[in-house]
């Protein structure tokens, strides 16, 4: 009994301690062991000696914060970003970027290791593809409103709080979604416009949603409102016209729900097009209000570069681009293809996917709105047999029967293309019953994030 009892040991609340950080766990956090329990640390750094103070107490772990560093990575670097440690929206700033790639390469590893048998050891897992400039480069910003001493600010909430941070200049988002986010906000308090209290749930403007299409310059504001009624309506569009001439689509959602997602079912065409337009290559895409388009464009080529490598298409393939948003990566591959088919289940995605195929004169593709594992089964029995199938599921991973849709259809080839380690980690554990997994390649999506993507290529046994 006496053994046992020395062996639960429980750190308490407040408690101060020193620890060792081991690792960078997968929300960017250092983690280190006091007295076998897990500790996490935001803040803290492989390596690391520091003197921590325990914040929160769970069952299995314990979280922590820094009182005092003893010994310091010598990767540390001082975060440029003066709202950085309130913010929450980035959690690397303070590691230097070569150290952040190969850091990312490692979670890959680390879900791995909890999350499969596989000997990882003997994968082929590559080193994280980077960029050569890794600020500024998010083309979509999401600032939620909000009034503090009078004034009207749009930011983001702090981590694991409901504190609105104010971010007038986001060094990772593009500059021209800053300045067009802080002009919005000025013309509407000029306007006199409410702004939605989310303790009192009155008020009107909640978020300031600004796209801008990099290689046309074109911008695409949505305004989401708590109610259909936008008050002053007219002059706030002609204040945008007049003051933000670049700005060549003005959108409404209305989002009534209690609720941190952003977007409501209803969106209303306020003024100018309905859409952008964004090239990548020779491609060029409509984005609508809510189309899904990745952030990152200068990214997004060497990832669709890395997925038709992968693919590796002759010609003879029927492919399958599934979860297949407004049709980027089925477009990047489809003259490799025989056939190329995609699904979404957002139908505004799938007309712009359309548009997006026609446009660029591809005629071997057909899409459709559902759900992959309805529309693969019924296309089976009408014939239509995959020898390809990309997969870019949301962070939640591949539908359960996604995944068993797949392992019935048996294609040649599935290239996982992921945005979250441990979703593709539980994901490949049920696929590689079938299929072996080639390889895996991180890609950098989100520099001075703890985010990291990856590319996966697997073949049927």
């Amino acid at each position: 009994m006496k053994k046992q009892a020395e062996q639960k040991v429980f750190i308490k609340e407040k408690q101060t301690f020193p620890l060792t950080i081991k690792r960078l766990g997968i929300n960017g956090e250092g983690v280190g062991y006091f007295k076998r329990q897990v500790v996490f640390v935001p803040g803290a750094l492989p390596d690391e000696e520091v003197v921590v103070e325990a914040t929160k107490i769970h069952p299995k772990f314990a979280e922590g914060r820094i009182k005092k560093i003893r010994k310091a990575s010598p990767f540390r670097t001082k975060p440029p970003c003066p709202v950085y440690e309130q913010c929450g929206g980035c959690q690397l700033q303070h590691l230097e970027y070569v150290k952040q790639l190969e850091l990312k390469r490692d979670i890959v590893i680390q879900s791995l290791e909890r999350h499969t048998k596989f000997k990882v050891g003997q994968m082929d897992i590559r080193s994280t593809i980077g960029m050569d400039n890794p600020w500024h480069y998010r083309n979509k910003s999401q600032f939620q409103l909000g009034e503090r001493d009078g004034k009207i600010i749009a930011g983001l909430y702090s981590l694991n709080s409901h504190k609105l941070i104010d971010v007038p200049e986001c060094i990772v988002q593009q500059p021209e979604t800053n300045k067009v986010t802080n002009v919005i906000k000025q013309i509407v308090k000029d306007l006199g416009i409410p702004i939605y209290n989310e303790k009192t749930k009155k008020g009107v403007l909640r978020t300031i949603v600004t796209r801008v299409g990099i290689k046309t310059g074109q911008v695409q504001v949505v305004l989401v409102t708590a109610v259909d009624e936008l008050k002053r309506k007219d002059l706030l569009v002609a204040e945008i016209k007049k003051r933000l001439p670049e700005v060549a689509s003005v959108m409404q959602n209305v989002n009534p729900k209690k609720t941190s997602i952003i977007f409501g079912d209803k969106t209303v065409h306020l003024s100018g097009k309905e859409i952008i337009e964004e090239h990548l290559e020779e491609f060029s895409y409509e984005l609508s209000a809510r189309a899904f388009f990745q952030l990152n464009p200068v990214q997004t080529v060497k990832l669709y570069n890395e997925v038709k490598n992968a693919a590796a298409l002759t010609g003879k393939e029927n492919v399958i681009d599934a979860y297949c948003g407004v049709g980027t990566i089925g477009l990047w591959v489809a003259d490799g293809a025989k056939e190329l088919r995609g699904m979404d289940i957002i139908p505004e995605s799938i007309e712009d996917a359309k548009k997006n195929a026609k446009k660029h004169g591809v005629e071997n593709a057909l899409y459709v709105s559902g759900k992959a594992e309805q529309v693969v089964p019924k296309w089976q029995k009408q014939g239509f047999k995959p020898d390809v199938i990309i997969v870019d599921p949301p962070r939640t991973g591949c539908d359960q029967a996604l995944l068993d849709t797949m392992l019935k259809s048996k294609p040649k080839k599935i290239v996982y293309v992921s945005c979250n380690p441990s979703t593709l980690a539980k994901d490949l554990q049920i696929l590689s019953k079938q299929y072996n997994i080639k390889y895996i390649q991180p890609v950098d999506m989100f520099p001075q994030t703890a985010h990291v993507e990856a590319v996966t290529l697997l073949e049927l046994k």
